[in-house]
């Protein structure tokens, strides 16, 4: 695939700063672009089809080769891929796999169902703004949580009953808890899931520990569970994908450049500043 545009995400700078991505190895992992040798086995989009993949997928665990987004061209199995439809934007493309598919799997494994009471942490950023309006499309009560007033912007427009500053006036169980933050909120939060409830831990932005208090964990039955996105993810990529395609759900773009201001997208998000998904444009 010829890569015109690439997202970036917290996962991706963690890459790069844990070392879990070896030194001259390319980082990356939502790319869009076009097709420019179709699969051998016959399988896949042809060749000129605009197409959108999650590169650090299955076929990173299956093959020793760098499959990282960050590349004028990268080779992609055809389960971690889907086409794009005609009206959505590559660079509106792009922004799905890593925090779309998430935050479709995340609210998947928690048990979404409709008038259930969903708390979405780190709601202004990519998975938690998809978080939102997936939730609420699938008939939840819908509380987004962001860190000032200013990150609320706009989440009431796309689905969210309350936004928070924190946890702060939540007081009512919640049922559902798609956490990106990590640290003392999460512990906050396992303390307002309702038993049967679940937290999915999505990410860890905060950067700080989660110290339980004694006992917190002993009661009635709900889980905290570790979420990680594995196995193909062309099916949920082309659900995301007709969804944002119809307007159903809205792509926020809180940065774009060219790639060689990967420096610049990098500080931003690190340093928060973007609310939504940061777009590096492929020369």
């Amino acid at each position: 695939m010829d890569v015109s545009h690439a997202s970036l995400n917290y996962g991706d700078l963690n890459d790069a700063r844990s070392g879990r991505v070896p030194v001259g190895a390319v980082l990356g992992s939502d790319a869009a672009g076009v097709v420019v040798q179709a699969a051998a086995d016959g399988t896949g989009p042809a060749v000129g089809t605009r197409v959108v993949a999650l590169t650090s997928g299955a076929f990173a665990e299956r093959v020793a080769i760098d499959v990282g987004a960050l590349a004028e061209r990268v080779a992609i199995d055809v389960g971690a891929l889907a086409e794009v439809p005609r009206g959505l934007e590559p660079a509106h493309a792009v922004a799905l796999p890593v925090a779309g598919v998430a935050a479709l799997r995340s609210l998947r494994a928690a048990g979404l169902a409709p008038h259930k009471r969903v708390l979405i942490t780190g709601a202004s950023g990519g998975v938690g703004r998809f978080g939102v309006q997936l939730a609420a499309r699938a008939g939840a009560y819908v509380i987004a949580s962001v860190g000032s007033a200013a990150r609320g912007k706009g989440l009431v427009e796309v689905g969210a009953d309350e936004v928070l500053i924190g946890l702060e006036g939540l007081q009512r169980p919640v049922d559902v808890v798609i956490d990106s933050v990590g640290g003392p909120q999460l512990a906050a939060a396992w303390n307002l899931l309702a038993p049967g409830g679940s937290v999915q831990s999505v990410g860890w932005t905060s950067g700080e520990p989660a110290v339980f208090p004694p006992y917190a964990t002993v009661g009635p039955a709900k889980s905290l569970t570790s979420f990680v996105i594995e196995g193909d993810t062309g099916a949920d990529l082309a659900v995301l994908t007709k969804l944002a395609a119809e307007g159903a759900i809205t792509v926020e773009i809180g940065w774009q450049g060219p790639w060689d201001c990967f420096h610049e997208a990098a500080e931003a998000l690190h340093g928060r500043r973007i609310s939504g998904k940061a777009v590096l444009e492929v020369a």
